[in-house]
């Protein structure tokens, strides 16, 4: 589809990895974004030209000359890059309030993982549903995700119109290094909104052989690797009791990361633990919602930052945190991180912001999702800043993180459909109708 906002306000992801607000049009045609600026008359970029700059050896055109599927009055409102959501488990929407006020261990064991057992690949598919359209009306535009049956996790998502990448949850309780190779190129085989990379549970739900078997599939694919690391002060204790080592210091002398990747959570770690992600360029995922519910601890966000090392934010399951909300996961993330080192100071609005929309994008291989751009993916969401809590303007950027919520996304576009519009979903399958087969699966289970 051709479509053309205009008296938009576009937040735009500068070089030096900070915001700035322009006024003027956002183009898109087909599934991409054709062009950002003034108004009708000006330069752009269209069809075989628009991986090029607005304006650079590129045609002028005319808005009038193109023939619109719809023109979209912004009204003023913002026009921004979505949500990267950069570790989830979407189809745990089924346990969302089911097995609380726990901590992580007696919760995965006792209560997560015995549910877990009797999803069937269709309950997977439809507890995917309700989790998309969440995360729609969080403005989140891709999601990272972690759970059993990728093949129908996949085909919830371009059924859908979304965009996910996903990782195995491979660990000694289920799945096979086979299956993970079979799932990987099944995934990422169905389409541009489908993605896979090697990955596997955690370190202690997976023994030595099999993460050697890991990291072996790795190095022939030439893939990253992610997994849940340094979550809870146990995990690294009983790591080290049984290696000597970190996790994250594990994974790295059996070779995980020649490829890249990154961890989930990463809360306890070590001066070598640091180091590794810093010379291998590898992603920490901070999960603040899930982390604090489950009392695991708090990120050390700022080391990270101040280390240079890339960072994105992640919902993690509904069942541990117990929404998929990213405006609730920035400002934790920002307030956490001030607490944590005692310092209002430290870790910025901004930098949240670029974590929880480009950090993401780095950290599930989406390139060309990253910001706002001609040429760019039109994946992009509207933020209503005629609301309360968007006034006054004083600075958009600390609105979004400090003071916005769901209630402000007017709309979300994925690959340039737009998905949810006005509290309206636009992905093929009625509410009612999902939210009853959710409702049906964790009512059978014992």
């Amino acid at each position: 589809m051709n479509i053309r906002f205009y008296n938009a306000k576009i937040l735009k992801t500068t070089e030096d990895r900070n915001f700035q607000v322009e006024e003027g049009e956002l183009w898109v045609q087909g599934n991409k974004i054709a062009y950002i600026g003034a108004g009708a008359g000006a330069n752009a970029s269209s069809g075989a030209d628009a991986r090029e700059d607005a304006g650079v050896g590129a045609k002028a055109v005319d808005a009038a000359e193109i023939s619109w599927d719809r023109e979209i009055d912004v009204c003023g409102n913002l026009l921004m890059p979505g949500f990267k959501d950069a570790h989830t488990h979407t189809a745990m929407t089924f346990l969302r309030s089911y097995a609380d006020d726990l901590p992580l261990q007696q919760w995965l064991f006792d209560s997560v993982f015995p549910r877990e057992g009797q999803l069937t690949p269709e309950d997977v598919y439809h507890l995917d549903i309700l989790g998309i359209m969440e995360y729609l009306t969080s403005g989140i535009t891709s999601n990272f995700d972690m759970y059993f049956f990728p093949p129908e996790n996949a085909k919830a998502s371009v059924d859908c119109g979304f965009r996910t990448v996903q990782t195995s949850g491979l660990n000694d309780f289920g799945g096979t290094v086979e299956l993970m190779e079979e799932n990987y190129h099944k995934c990422n085989e169905m389409g541009e909104l489908s993605s896979f990379v090697v990955g596997f549970h955690a370190e202690y739900t997976t023994a030595k052989t099999l993460m050697e078997q890991v990291s072996a599939l790795a190095h022939k694919l030439k893939s990253p690797v992610f997994v849940h690391n340094s979550e809870t002060a146990l995990e690294v204790k009983e790591c080290k009791e049984r290696y000597g080592i970190s996790p994250t210091q594990l994974m790295e002398q059996l070779g995980m990361f020649e490829y890249g990747g990154g961890g989930y959570h990463c809360v306890y770690f070590e001066d070598a633990d640091f180091e590794i992600f810093k010379k291998r360029g590898l992603t920490a995922v901070t999960n603040p919602a899930s982390n604090l519910k489950l009392a695991s601890g708090i990120c050390p966000v700022k080391r990270f930052v101040d280390e240079g090392i890339s960072m994105a934010i992640g919902t993690d399951g509904a069942a541990s945190n117990n929404s998929l909300d990213m405006f609730k996961e920035m400002f934790l993330t920002a307030a956490l991180a001030k607490v944590r080192e005692n310092d209002a100071e430290c870790v910025s609005a901004e930098e949240v912001l670029y974590m929880a929309t480009a950090g993401g994008a780095y950290a599930m291989g989406l390139n060309d999702c990253d910001r706002l751009e001609a040429g760019k993916k039109a994946d992009l969401i509207m933020i209503d800043l005629q609301q309360p809590n968007m006034q006054p303007l004083n600075n958009i950027v600390k609105n979004l993180v400090y003071s916005g919520n769901k209630q402000n996304v007017k709309m979300t576009m994925v690959n340039g459909r737009i998905l949810y519009e006005d509290m309206k979903f636009h992905i093929g399958f009625k509410p009612k109708e999902v939210y009853k087969k959710a409702n049906e699966i964790i009512g059978r289970m014992k």
